[in-house]
């Protein structure tokens, strides 16, 4: 079974991260992560190998800063409220996103994607 990126296509780092799937030969299925988020499902697996609600979010976006997530972070935002957002906002998900059986990965960190692909 393929694996699942979540990706958006303006992201410097998932065109990173896609690259270097093609040039390890991996075949993966993309999906466009703003039209078509993570299910809550899916964050909820991911939150299992992060550890942390915080981690699913990407910080850096324009969404992120304008809603004030970090504030409500810090204020007490529950867990099922954080990965409600998330599921309804594909941009406020740190991308790519990619879970796998044993793992799940955010972000582009090539160690990290060596030793799963």
């Amino acid at each position: 079974m393929k694996p699942r990126i979540y990706e958006y296509e303006g992201c410097s780092t998932c065109r990173k991260a896609l690259k270097f799937l093609d040039a390890r030969g991996v075949a993966y299925e993309r999906v466009p992560i703003v039209a078509t988020p993570p299910s809550k499902a899916e964050l909820k697996a991911m939150l299992a190998f992060a550890g942390d609600v915080r981690r699913l979010f990407n910080t850096s976006g324009l969404m992120y800063r304008e809603l004030k997530i970090g504030d409500k972070l810090k204020a007490g935002m529950g867990e099922g409220e954080a990965l409600d957002l998330l599921a309804r906002h594909g941009k406020l998900v740190k991308r790519p996103f990619v879970l796998l059986k044993d793992r799940g990965l955010l972000g582009f960190k090539e160690d990290e994607w060596k030793s799963a692909f």
